[in-house]
């Protein structure tokens, strides 16, 4: 009899687990979305470390991203081709490449609303914000 496991006991721990799996879950995907998304060290495009540049001394001052220099020109050029300019050395900056564009532009968009959801900032409010700290 010694070897009998009480079932409440048991069903305790299972549901105290798959809470703290979730919650784990929670934090990654905050953190992932929230912080790993729009961190300001690295090109929100392409992801590559941003250099060392001192502030306000960017070559783009029209950019509203975070971008490496390469992707800070592309954005301008797409901004440029959009009002009928554009560098036109750069040929492959055709009609896919402008869609390229535009469908992360609206990524970007729909990931802020996301962000602004109510849904989200309950998130955020039940993690509170030890949780939401990077590594």
């Amino acid at each position: 009899m010694t070897k009998i496991i009480a079932l409440d006991d048991k069903l305790k721990l299972t549901a105290e687990k798959k809470a703290s799996l979730l919650r784990k879950k929670k934090i990654m995907e905050v953190r992932k979305v929230f912080q790993c998304t729009h961190c300001h060290a690295k090109c929100e495009r392409c992801g590559i470390a941003l250099g060392m540049e001192p502030a306000g001394e960017s070559n783009h001052p029209k950019t509203p991203y975070h971008f490496c220099n390469s992707c800070a020109e592309e954005y301008v050029d797409y901004v440029n081709r959009l009002q009928g300019k554009g560098n036109p050395d750069a040929f492959w900056h055709n009609h896919h490449w402008m869609k390229v564009w535009q469908t992360w532009i609206e990524y970007q968009g729909a990931t802020d609303q996301f962000l602004r959801s109510k849904e989200f900032r309950r998130l955020l409010d039940e993690l509170g914000p030890e949780d939401l700290k990077c590594d």
